[in-house]
């Protein structure tokens, strides 16, 4: 009788990310070794959100940019790491956070 009254929905099911290969965390205290890219976001007092794009130099620990505003599309996100890439140099490897925002929507 269920089934007849079409009460049986489907049940709504967590996407999950997909698996990656766990590396543990090791920092060289030299430059150019290890970049972490990183999003964070916040709202401001009136309710308008914003977002920043934090690049991090892992083993010397600094900050070679930060890009704020209210949308960051992977055009200006490709831009500012290659401007850091003219600056700084290559870097040997580059972490990003386990987060939504780097991984690709068409998986």
């Amino acid at each position: 009788m269920y089934c007849q009254l079409r009460l049986n929905l489907p049940r709504w099911t967590k996407r999950w990310l997909p698996v990656r290969l766990r590396q543990p965390l090791v920092v060289v205290p030299q430059s150019n070794t290890t970049w972490a890219v990183d999003f964070m976001s916040d709202t401001l007092y009136g309710g308008r959100r914003f977002r920043t794009l934090n690049v991090l130099e892992e083993g010397v620990r600094e900050g070679l940019a930060i890009e704020i505003d209210s949308s960051l599309p992977a055009e200006r996100v490709i831009r500012v790491l290659g401007q850091v890439v003219i600056w700084r140099g290559r870097p040997r490897a580059l972490r990003l956070a386990n987060g939504h925002e780097l991984i690709p929507t068409g998986l």
